[in-house]
Order: structure tokens, then C-alpha cells, then sequence
């Protein structure tokens, strides 16, 4: 999708695919930092046994 928007972003010069791209970078980097604390959170805690 991100290839998509600025794909048509660069032919067209439409802003709101470009916003649209902006948005879903935003998204995708969010959503990664939550994955990447996640991790860290399972790694640092205790072993249940």
C-alpha cells in the first residue's frame, strides 16, 4: 500500500496520497515500537515454571 500511494503521489503530485503514504508510515512505525516493546517485555521478565 505504501508503494501504491506514492507511486500515484509521484505521477499525479496528489497531496492526499501523500498524506496517505505519511499516515501509513506513521502506522507501520508505531506498530513496530509496540512489537520491539512487547519483546523486550517477554525477554526481561522472569521464567514461569
Amino acid at each position: 500500500m505504501l508503494d501504491f500511494s506514492w507511486k500515484v503521489f509521484s505521477m499525479t503530485g496528489n497531496v492526499d496520497m501523500y498524506l496517505l503514504m505519511k499516515e501509513i508510515e506513521r502506522d507501520s512505525d508505531q506498530q513496530f515500537e509496540q512489537e520491539i516493546t512487547l519483546l523486550n517485555e517477554d525477554f526481561n521478565s522472569p521464567p514461569n515454571h
